[in-house]
């Protein structure tokens, strides 16, 4: 485990680079973790049909629908415009030191830099599945962990992230309702010392809305909610939140992400089936080294063939040869695995 000063003005890998970036159009996307390729019927019509949008947003029908959702009190949430303005808000309202688990997304940490910060980095071991000892991660007035972790999709247990040492503990869930149970969320109705950040754009398919919220202790929502500024969740979102956190909506919900499971098994399954191996995880998305293949990414080259897949490089704690890719259909998989295999043989031939 390694923790390294990170200051803006010589930071290394690209934290301000996104999936969003590595797809190119005409390319099969593996690069973005939005799970549907649309956006439900009933969702569109939430967002268009008795939406007033000659007036101000209101936010407060979408915290009461979000706190009933989880079971907790309505002070203990904050709409925000996706879970990424969550952590401007944070890197601007809890002062002191700050210590950014990585490899996690990139937002945290460019955040913390932006805000004038200087957060140190955890990096978690490659040779032991990117996993969680939190006796070794240096303590501080603010901590960031992923879980499940983004990119490596490492599912850290409710435990193992109690017993890290931090003043105020930042756990971004993004990727929880894509875990079918969500037993490791840490969403409860005390969350003393704690935030958790949620998103709705990966099970709707709404990542242009930017729809998402915050749950923890009330006091921490109060001093977050200071920095957020006026009407920045937007009429729409507010209606998305609504309608996502309906009763009705649970089922469907909990069958994606069954769905998602399964297809997740079937491109790791495929994945080893060509002597890849992946990091163990339960996000709808697979990390996997390509070193056995090549020295260099295969991000360009599978480009080439038709395939937008996410670099690893801009992750710290991972270089060039990582590559993380999106859960799609076992059809999208074959062809892309298809395309992987080929390019082992012609680089590496059997003797």
């Amino acid at each position: 485990m390694i923790d390294v000063a990170s200051p803006r003005e010589v930071t290394e890998p690209d934290l301000w680079h996104h999936g969003d970036r590595d797809v190119v159009a005409g390319l099969v996307d593996f690069a973005v973790n939005v799970r549907p390729p649309h956006t439900p019927q009933w969702l569109m019509e939430a967002l268009t049909n008795d939406v007033d949008w000659a007036s101000y947003p209101d936010v407060e029908p979408a915290r009461k629908a979000i706190a009933a959702h989880h079971r907790v009190d309505a002070s203990m949430v904050l709409p925000v415009a996706g879970a990424a303005e969550a952590f401007t808000l944070i890197a601007r309202a809890i002062k002191g030191t700050s210590q950014v688990v990585h490899p996690q997304f990139t937002e945290p940490e460019a955040a913390l830099l932006a805000a004038g910060r200087q957060p140190r980095r955890h990096l978690l071991d490659a040779r032991t599945g990117f996993t969680l000892d939190p006796h070794l991660v240096p303590a501080a007035d603010l901590v960031v962990v992923g879980n499940p972790t983004n990119p490596t999709a490492v599912l850290h247990t409710a435990d193992t992230l109690m017993k890290l040492s931090a003043g105020v503990l930042v756990v971004d869930e993004a990727f929880m309702d894509a875990v079918p149970d969500q037993s490791e969320s840490l969403i409860a109705a005390d969350m003393t010392g704690q935030l958790v950040l949620r998103s709705l754009t990966k099970t709707w398919a709404i990542a242009g809305i930017r729809a998402g919220y915050v749950v923890g202790d009330p006091a921490l929502i109060r001093l977050i909610a200071a920095q957020q500024p006026p009407w920045s969740v937007s009429t729409p979102a507010a209606a998305a939140m609504v309608a996502c956190c309906r009763a009705e909506r649970a089922t469907e919900a909990a069958a994606v992400s069954r769905e998602a499971a399964q297809c997740r098994r079937d491109l790791v399954k495929r994945l080893h089936g060509i002597g890849l191996n992946t990091v163990e995880g339960a996000a709808p998305f697979v990390l996997l080294d390509t070193a056995p293949i090549s020295t260099n990414s295969l991000r360009q080259p599978l480009a080439e063939l038709g395939f937008a897949v996410r670099r690893g490089e801009t992750f710290p704690g991972l270089g060039p040869t990582w590559l993380r890719l999106a859960v799609r259909t076992p059809e999208q998989h074959q062809q892309l695995v298809q395309e992987l295999a080929q390019i082992k043989e012609q680089r590496c031939p059997a003797h």
